[in-house]
C-alpha cells in the first residue's frame, strides 16, 4: 500500500430534507461566481460600466450548459444510447450527474454572449478579452466536482500523489490512479495568472487575449487528456483515431486556429467600444460612451455637436448682424457720409462743406482704410458686398473732384 494518496470523497450529494446538495454543481456556480466577479472588475477597469458582465453571464450560463451538455452526449452517445448504453436515455438530461464538454459549453456560451453584446452595442472582443482569465480560474475550481464524483481520472501511478478510487467507480483495490482532475486544475490557475500578466504588460486587445487563452488551456489539456483512460467516445473503451483521443484532435485544431488568429490581428487598432452609444438604454447612458469610439467620431463627421441642453450650436453670425449688413446693402450711401451729414445738421453749417472739411483732413486714413478692409456698418457688422462697393466709388470720385 503507497504511503501517500490524495482519497475520494466518500459522497458527492447531500440532502437538505429532499432537496439534494449536490458537489458538482456547487464547484460549477462557485466558479461561475468567481469568473463573474472577476471579469465585472477588469471590465469596470477598462472603461465598462457596471453591470454589463453580469446581464451578460445569464445567457452565456444558460447557453453554456446547454452547450457543454449536447457536446458531452454526442461524444459520449454510447453511453445513453444503443444496444450497449449503460445508462437511460433520459439520463442525457441529468446534468447534476456530470458530464460538460468545455468545447461545447465555450462555443453554445460565446453565442449567447454575442447576443447580449449585440443587443447592448458594444464589442465582443472586447468582452472576451475580458472574461479570459475568469473562464481560467472557473474551470480550475469546476474541476473539483470531479473528484466529488470520482471520474476522469487517469491511468494507474504509483506517485505519492496517486488518487485513491473506489470499486463502484471504476477502480482496484490497492491501486492508485492520476489526479488528471487535479493536473488540470493547477494548470488552469496558472493559465489565469498568465492571462492576468500579459493583458497588462502587453496590453492585448481584439480578441487576442481570449486566442492566447485557447492555445494555453488546449496545450494543458492535450497531455493530461492522455493520461486520462475514461472511455469519451465509448462504453468500454475511448474512442481513438491515429492513437489519439477525441479531445486530444480537437485540442490540436484549436490550438491551431487560435494562434493563427493570434497572428494574423496583430495589427487590429480600432477602437473597441466597451459602453452603450444608444441614449434609450436606460441601464447605461450614452454619454459614458467612449470618446473615442468609431461612432463617435462618425457622428461627430456628419453633424455639429449639440449643447447638453438639446440646443442647436450658436451661429457664427447672429441674425441681428445679418439683418443690418441686408439694410446696408439696401442703401448706397455709406454709414460715415450719413452720420457727417447729421453733424452737420446740428451745427447749422451745411452738410457739404463740413463734410468736404472731414474728408479733406483725414483723406490719408479714409485711403488707407478702404485699402486694407471695407468699412465697418453700424455696431461694427462686418460690411455687405455692396457697401464696400460704394465706399470705393465714393473715393473715386473724391480724387477726381480734387
Amino acid at each position: 500500500m503507497p504511503l501517500a494518496s490524495i482519497p475520494s470523497p466518500s459522497q458527492g450529494v447531500w440532502y437538505l430534507g429532499i432537496i439534494p446538495i449536490r458537489a458538482y454543481a456547487l464547484c460549477i456556480v462557485l466558479g461561475v461566481i468567481v469568473a463573474v466577479w472577476l471579469s465585472e472588475r477588469r471590465w469596470q477597469a477598462r472603461g465598462g460600466q457596471k453591470g454589463t458582465i453580469v446581464d451578460i453571464a445569464v445567457p452565456a450560463v444558460i447557453f453554456g450548459l446547454i452547450g457543454g451538455r449536447l457536446y458531452h452526449v454526442i461524444t459520449d452517445w454510447q453511453t445513453y444510447f444503443g444496444s450497449r448504453a449503460i445508462k437511460e436515455p433520459i439520463q442525457a438530461l441529468f446534468i447534476w450527474e456530470g458530464g460538460l464538454g468545455i468545447w461545447g459549453a465555450i462555443s453554445l456560451g460565446a453565442l449567447g454572449v454575442w447576443f447580449a453584446v449585440r443587443k447592448r452595442g458594444i464589442s465582443m472582443s472586447a468582452v472576451a478579452d475580458t472574461v479570459a482569465p475568469g473562464i481560467a480560474f472557473a474551470q480550475a475550481i469546476g474541476r473539483w466536482g470531479n473528484w466529488f464524483n470520482q471520474e476522469l481520472y487517469g491511468s494507474p501511478t504509483t506517485l505519492p500523489w496517486g488518487l485513491e478510487i473506489d470499486v463502484d467507480h471504476g477502480g482496484e483495490p490497492g491501486v492508485l490512479y492520476h489526479p488528471t482532475f487535479l493536473y488540470e486544475s493547477l494548470w488552469d490557475v496558472a493559465l489565469g495568472f498568465v492571462l492576468l500578466f500579459a493583458g497588462r504588460r502587453f496590453a492585448l486587445h481584439h480578441g487576442r487575449l481570449f486566442a492566447l487563452y485557447v492555445a494555453g488551456y488546449t496545450a494543458g489539456r492535450f497531455w493530461i487528456e492522455g493520461l486520462r483512460i475514461d472511455p469519451v467516445g465509448g462504453v468500454d473503451h475511448a474512442v481513438t483515431f491515429l492513437s489519439l483521443r477525441i479531445n486530444q484532435w480537437t485540442s490540436i485544431v484549436l490550438f491551431v486556429a487560435a494562434l493563427a488568429y493570434f497572428w494574423l490581428s496583430r495589427k487590429r487598432d480600432s477602437v473597441e467600444i466597451v459602453a452603450p452609444v444608444d441614449p434609450a438604454d436606460p441601464a447605461h447612458p450614452a454619454d459614458q460612451a467612449d470618446a473615442d469610439s468609431e461612432d463617435t467620431r462618425d457622428g461627430a463627421a456628419e453633424e455639429p455637436a449639440s449643447t447638453d441642453d438639446g440646443e442647436d450650436p450658436p451661429n457664427p453670425r447672429p441674425a441681428t448682424e445679418t439683418s443690418k449688413d441686408a439694410e446696408a446693402a439696401d442703401d448706397p450711401a455709406p454709414a460715415t457720409e450719413k452720420a457727417t451729414a447729421a453733424e452737420a445738421a446740428d451745427d447749422g453749417v451745411p452738410a457739404d462743406e463740413k463734410a468736404a472739411d472731414g474728408k479733406a483732413t483725414d483723406k490719408k486714413a479714409t485711403e488707407a482704410e478702404v485699402t486694407d478692409a471695407p468699412a465697418p456698418a453700424a455696431d461694427d457688422a462686418p460690411p455687405a458686398d455692396g457697401v464696400g462697393a460704394a465706399d470705393a466709388e465714393v473715393v473715386t470720385k473724391e480724387k477726381n473732384s480734387r
